[in-house]
């Protein structure tokens, strides 16, 4: 039986960060993947589809490209060639973590890895031939997969979950959408800058269900300003299917509506991988809806034996994995590693896009926190004018020391200029403190120094209120 100080179950952002970090500190290491080196986030999800919201945000510029003066052609999508292009995106990061596992002595294999024992690991290889391996140390990282919903059977065909969207097989003539969560609103804004009729039904009361509820009003008026029709409050009670797509009943208030589009597009959210990988069996706890207890080290119930990304809870973010992998080889390791979720960031990577760290005003409110807010307006920013932006804010939100405990960004860039408020929070730096730093101009992140000033009520490029 071959033995390796730790086993990682899944390629994932968490686990192949994790058997990189477990190298560098000199551990031999078995990464056990039946599917893709990268995981599902490489693969199907993070990197292609911010390759498909790139190429439609170019497409919606060159459309728009007239007010500027500029004559711009666009013609029909090639699917072939940007399928390939956003494929080869992909291959190219895939040889990079591969090249990266080669360089601190990593192995891996493909094929289903079980825990039998806390420190036993039985793997299935493709040809069902199975093979037992000797762990000092086990992570487990196995992600996670769309949430199916009853009565809402996806085929891959009129019925998708986000995996087909990414695959970009068809232009829909019209898309209907299932949740306006980060997935559903990226794709409906994919789809319709490439030609498709977008309709968006969410069941809570607003898009992007506990995010801070300003933002993402914000963003649904920039989105509708796009033509994706968005519903809130939109319960789906009934799916048909019709020669020509789908036919979706909607209850909005007292009224069943009926939606008739080509392709249904199910967001609604997704479930951690953690049935039949012999988690129970050897005793790790977990809690009602499938996901795995675990400490501040991201150690499970069982000595030994560690949880990371989807399967724990907290939001499923691939950064927060990735942070969770460095945690638990550092742990490992014997190193005094732990997880600090303050100042976990959240992108939606529309455009505009969305992003956040620390408190919402809701949460600040309801902790009872007497919190003060700043904010500045895209509109008085002169690099966002060069942009042609006219919609959307930076926010920062203080507690009664003024030191920074949110952040929220709707615009330009903002999934690069939530790192400034990352780094706020996780500092505890004060409104001041940003204030007093002198941002490059002209610039978009002059808007979070603006924002903090007026905090204190002494922006200069606005009334302050």
């Amino acid at each position: 039986m071959k033995r390796y100080d730790a086993v990682v179950i899944g390629a994932g952002p968490g686990g192949y960060v994790a058997a990189i970090r477990l190298g560098q500190l000199g551990k031999k290491v078995l990464v056990v993947e039946k599917q893709y080196v990268g995981g599902v986030c490489l693969n199907v999800g993070c990197i292609p589809t911010k390759a498909l919201l790139h190429a439609a945000h170019l497409q919606r510029e060159a459309r728009e490209a007239a007010r500027m003066g500029l004559s711009v052609q666009t013609g029909p999508v090639d699917l072939e060639k940007l399928n390939a292009w956003k494929q080869g995106i992909v291959d190219r990061l895939v040889r990079g973590i591969q090249t990266l596992w080669k360089s601190v002595g990593v192995e891996w294999i493909q094929g289903t890895g079980k825990l039998v024992k806390p420190d036993q690991v039985e793997i299935t290889l493709p040809d069902g031939q199975k093979e037992l391996v000797q762990a000092g140390a086990v992570i487990v990282a196995t992600g996670s997969r769309p949430a199916e919903l009853p009565g809402f059977a996806v085929d891959g065909e009129r019925v998708w979950h986000s995996d087909h969207a990414v695959a970009f097989p068809r232009i829909p003539k019209k898309l209907l959408v299932l949740g306006a969560g980060a997935i559903g609103l990226e794709f409906a804004f994919v789809y319709r800058h490439f030609g498709a009729e977008v309709e968006v039904f969410e069941l809570m009361d607003q898009i992007l269900p506990g995010m801070d509820s300003e933002s993402a009003r914000e963003l649904a008026k920039a989105l509708k300003r796009q033509k994706i029709t968005i519903h809130t409050s939109a319960r789906a009670e009934r799916l048909e299917k019709t020669a020509s797509g789908v036919r979706l009943h909607v209850r909005m208030g007292d009224e069943v509506r009926t939606v008739e589009g080509e392709v249904l597009l199910v967001a609604v959210g997704r479930r951690p991988n953690t049935a039949g990988i012999g988690l129970e069996a050897v005793g790790v706890q977990m809690d009602v809806r499938g996901f795995v207890k675990v400490n501040e080290h991201m150690e499970t119930s069982v000595k030994g034996v560690y949880a990371i990304g989807d399967i724990v809870p907290g939001p499923m973010l691939a950064h927060k994995a990735s942070r969770e992998g460095i945690v638990a080889a550092e742990h490992i390791a014997g190193l005094p590693s732990a997880m600090d979720v303050r100042a976990i960031p959240s992108v939606v990577y529309t455009e505009p896009q969305l992003a956040s760290v620390g408190l919402s005003e809701e949460e600040a409110k309801a902790r009872g926190i007497a919190y003060r807010v700043g904010k500045f307006p895209w509109v008085a920013n002169g690099r966002a004018l060069t942009y042609g932006v006219r919609e959307g804010f930076a926010k920062i939100i203080t507690d009664e020391n003024d030191v920074v405990i949110g952040v929220h960004v709707v615009g330009p860039e903002a999934s690069s200029l939530i790192g400034e408020g990352v780094l706020a929070v996780e500092m505890a730096a004060t409104a001041e403190d940003i204030g007093l730093s002198v941002h490059p101009h002209p610039t978009l992140s002059e808007a979070l120094m603006e924002a903090a000033e007026n905090v204190h009520k002494r922006a200069i490029h606005i009334v302050n209120r």
